[in-house]
Order: C-alpha cells, then structure tokens, then sequence
C-alpha cells in the first residue's frame, strides 16, 4: 500500500521545539521527508490568528501536525485554568482552521488521555469520551483538547477534511520540561532523585500517595506513531478519526518513583505527602484499535528511562538544560 503523504509534502510541525513536537521533527527527517516547515514562538505566534493566516499562505504546506500546546502538571494546571483553557483553544482554532481554509491535504492533531473521564472504565476505550466527569486538577486542559479532538471530527464530517487524532498516554523523554512545580510526575521525580542522589539527602518526598496507576510512552515511540498514522492512517468519513496510542501497560507511580530512584543512583528514604493530590486513580489506554493496524510500542520502560535520565544529567552537567 503506497504512503498517505510522500517526501514531496511540506509537512509542517507546530510546536517543533516541545518534546513530542521536536521528536516528531526527527523522526520525519529519518522516514525521508525533508520539508519540514518549523516556525519559532518569535517568528509566529499561534495565538494570533491573522498571523498564523499569513504564514500558511507564505509557505503552502500540504501536511500539518499539531503538537503545540501549553502543558503542565497538576500545580501548573490548578494556578491557570484560565491560561490553560484559552491559550490552547487558541492555538488549536487558529492552525486547524486555517489548515483547512488553506487547502492542506492531511492534519494530525495531539490530543491527550486526560481528556477522558476520571472513572472511566480502565483500559479506556475511545468511545469513554464525554461520558463522565474529568479529573478536576487538569480539566480545562483536557476541555481545550476534547474542543481540538471534535474540532477535528466536525470538519472531517461537513467538510470531508482529512483531520486525524491521536490520544497519547502520559510522555517523556528528551526535551521534557523540568521545572520545579510545573512539570509533569515523571520528569518532576527525575529531577528530584538526581538532587537528591548529588546532594546525599536522607529523604525524598512525593506527592500523593503513590497509589494511583500510570502508564507512560517516550516521546520517539509517540513520534513513530505519528509517522505511523500520516503515513497509513485513513479512516472512513463514518469511522471515528481519533485513536488512543500507549504501550498497554501501566505501574503505580510508587514503583515508578523506585525505578526513578535505582536508575539515577539515590539510596535514601522516600516519603509520601499524602496531604497533596492523587489525581486520578488510574489511567491506562485501551490501544486495540492502534495496534491492529499494524503499530506497537518499541522502548520499554526502563530503557527509556535510563536514556532519559542519562541525557538529562549530561545536560545539567553541560549547563544547557533550562529547569527553572
């Protein structure tokens, strides 16, 4: 079967410098597509609709992938509802609009599994969408991306636009954002060990309980995927166009925070806050409908980890990771 999008496309990547965003690039160059269309924050904000108008009728891209937005963890999420909702409703109305009033061919867009509800039916299956209440602490990011996702599917229906949508589980990996309150549970724990390993503190403390169930995809995996579906993906206009991509297999984030603490080499004590927030209980994908067309995961967990924690040290070592 011949690709959905050839070396030929001008494939645009919003959000090229974020972590699945910047995966993505790499992974495109190494399938052979060379037109990469990237625009720094500088050179176009997504926020500003006129703007991104003008630079997709300068360029002409045929393919678009849409991996910018504003993330964060619970603090993060919990501080700026406000920010949170509006700056990625956005971005996303801006860029997938303009893709189709502009002609593109194909659009992926990067949703995020908590856009499913907090009690949903573990493993979650796409159709768990809109049938509950989300998890409180990342609602109005999880709003803005169910917006995006249906977004995506009303344009696809009235418009016959060939948008597509894949639902990641939790990332990590290179370019992951450290930052002391705002980042997510596993580069925040990747971040603390290390202090805490250089420092030889006693103790370490996490929040929450340690209870709650997780499973987690580095990003080359997510960007593999996303090559994946461009390039193999079409459903039907009667077919729903969004997917939930994983590895089927979750931990709970105490063992997590254990493996986190063996890799990077910290011997003390961990302690559990369990004044602060869970989160939801537990959150793994269901990936059947992934899998079956012919994709699978291929770095584990601890590989990944270990790669990760090896590039984040070399990093802070080299004085060229921001983590403030």
């Amino acid at each position: 079967m011949s690709s959905l999008i050839t070396p030929a496309d001008r494939i645009y990547v919003a959000g090229h410098r974020g972590m699945a965003g910047s995966a993505i690039c790499r992974a495109l160059e190494r399938g052979g597509y060379p037109q990469l269309l990237t625009a720094t924050r500088s050179e176009l904000d997504l926020l500003d609709g006129p703007a991104v108008e003008a630079w997709f009728e300068k360029h002409q891209p045929t393919v678009v992938v849409l991996a910018a937005a504003k993330v964060g963890g619970i603090r993060a999420n919990s501080s700026y509802p406000a920010d949170f909702l509006l700056e990625n409703l956005k971005i996303q109305t801006h860029v997938i609009e303009t893709a189709w009033r502009s002609g593109v061919r194909r659009l992926l867009f990067l949703g995020s599994s908590c856009i499913y509800p907090k009690f949903a039916d573990q493993p979650i299956k796409e159709e768990a969408l809109l049938t509950g209440a989300l998890e409180p602490t990342n609602e109005w990011y999880a709003i803005a991306k169910i917006a995006g996702i249906k977004l995506c599917q009303a344009l696809r229906q009235q418009h016959g636009f060939d948008a597509i949508s894949l639902m990641p589980t939790n990332l990590y990996g290179p370019g992951d954002n450290y930052h002391p309150t705002n980042s997510h549970v596993l580069p925040a724990l990747i971040r603390r060990f290390h202090e805490a390993a250089k420092a030889d503190s006693p103790s370490v403390t996490c929040w929450g309980t340690g209870s709650p169930l997780r499973e987690f995809l580095h990003v080359d995996d997510l960007a593999d995927a996303c090559m994946f579906a461009l390039e193999n993906w079409s459903p039907s206009q009667e077919e729903q166009a969004y997917l939930n991509v994983g590895t089927g297999v979750d931990l709970c984030i105490r063992e997590l925070a254990q493996l986190v603490s063996n890799l990077t080499g910290y011997s003390g004590e961990i302690l559990w806050d369990t004044t602060k927030p869970d989160g939801t209980p537990k959150k793994q994908l269901d990936i059947s409908r992934f899998s079956l067309l012919g994709w699978k995961s291929k770095i584990t967990l601890s590989e990944g980890l270990l790669s990760t924690i090896k590039t984040y040290q070399n990093e802070i070592n080299n004085k060229i990771l921001r983590i403030g």
